[in-house]
């Protein structure tokens, strides 16, 4: 491998500014390949000591090695070769998928072509400022420069950089103010328990009752159903199987009586679907051994995808009862909000929640709700 060498070229006038010309490393097809560089210093008007100046602090990085040989990898070859195979497989399925997304549809056609190196804090700041034009929430232009940052500062730990261009990257200030996000009252909530088929029903039920995620509903077993608890230890989205999202998801919760009867009752369902032209009678419960399913798909017993279930039966009932914005996460925040109304400590809730820091639940979770407003002011006079 070539040995990186000092450089201190004499600048050049050509035409109507100086200019140096200097070496610097490619990788091309996985090899390191030296090509010669043409940089101009500034207009011809500049004293050579100001354009020898100008040149010592461009070429400072290179010559202190502060740029990194791998630097000289392509974003997208790095991202192919190293991210792929070595960062995503440490992350959830859900996960790698909407980071695949966003690299695939916002960073690569913007940062494909270039090696790491020159990608700047400058340039990266330029990307993101020009999110402000972007027909995306606040959340989704976060998520793309989370992404990024993720990239980047695996690149950084392997060596490839010096420092992560991302850090200190700032959003564009947001349009509007911070809005309340929505939460299912009980007469929305009792309304779509009877508009859902079984054994989805069950499903919404548990959810709002419990703040289980939906990979941890998909994923629960009969022997983590106790008597007056849930015990939750895996999760199951979309094909992959796995330990809960944090060490503080993985916990016992205690849960309401009315819960635990609502699954048992699953044992005694039958649910009717559409064969073709036939109609089928299927066992909401095919097997309920210890390691078994609580929610089984109805026709294999096998588990279920959160994606299908919202799309085909919770989304079209939500849009008739006016609540278009119903979801898995929006079922689990109202879950938040009620044990708020409930008047629940803080740190109850984020144990219930299962949430490492109670910022968390209070923050993102844990809406202002004009009922408990109210009743704060009215004790103000009363």
């Amino acid at each position: 491998m070539a040995r990186r060498r000092y450089q201190k070229p004499t600048p050049r006038r050509e035409g109507r500014q100086w200019v140096i010309y200097y070496w610097n490393d490619d990788f091309v097809e996985g090899e390191r390949r030296r090509k010669k560089r043409r940089h101009v210093l500034g207009p011809a008007s500049m004293g050579e000591r100001e354009a020898e100046k100008v040149r010592d602090e461009f070429l400072r990085p290179l010559n202190q090695g502060l740029v990194k040989i791998g630097s000289a990898t392509k974003f997208e070859d790095y991202v192919e070769s190293i991210y792929k195979p070595v960062i995503l497989p440490t992350m959830a399925k859900s996960t790698r998928d909407r980071s695949m997304s966003v690299y695939e549809y916002q960073l690569r056609p913007a940062f494909g072509e270039l090696c790491l190196r020159d990608i700047t804090p400058l340039s990266v700041q330029r990307y993101v400022s020009g999110m402000a034009e972007w027909k995306l929430s606040r959340e989704s232009k976060d998520k793309v420069r989370d992404v990024l940052s993720s990239i980047l500062r695996s690149a950084v730990n392997y060596g490839l950089l010096v420092s992560n261009p991302v850090e200190g990257v700032k959003l564009p200030a947001a349009k509007s103010g911070r809005r309340s996000k929505p939460y299912v009252t009980r007469p929305q909530l009792q309304l779509l328990l009877e508009m859902v088929a079984e054994p989805y029903a069950t499903m919404i039920y548990v959810a709002v009752y419990t703040g289980l995620r939906v990979s941890e509903l998909i994923g629960l077993r009969w022997r983590n159903v106790r008597e007056d608890s849930i015990v939750i230890e895996e999760r199951y989205c979309r094909g992959d199987w796995g330990a809960p999202k944090s060490e503080a998801s993985n916990a016992t919760i205690p849960v309401n009586r009315a819960v635990i009867e609502r699954i048992n009752r699953l044992k005694t369902i039958s649910i009717m679907m559409r064969a073709g032209r036939a109609t089928r009678k299927y066992s909401a419960v095919k097997s309920e051994g210890p390691d078994d399913l609580v929610f089984q798909s109805p026709m294999k017993g096998r588990p279920m995808r959160d994606n299908s279930i919202l799309v085909r039966h919770i989304k079209p009932a939500a849009r008739t009862l006016g609540i278009p914005w119903l979801n898995w996460q929006a079922l689990r925040r109202s879950f938040a909000v009620w044990l708020k109304l409930a008047g629940a400590d803080v740190k109850d809730a984020q144990a219930l929640m299962r949430h490492s820091r109670a910022s968390t639940t209070l923050d993102i979770y844990q809406q202002f709700v004009p009922e408990s407003q109210r009743r704060v002011v009215d004790g103000l006079i009363n």
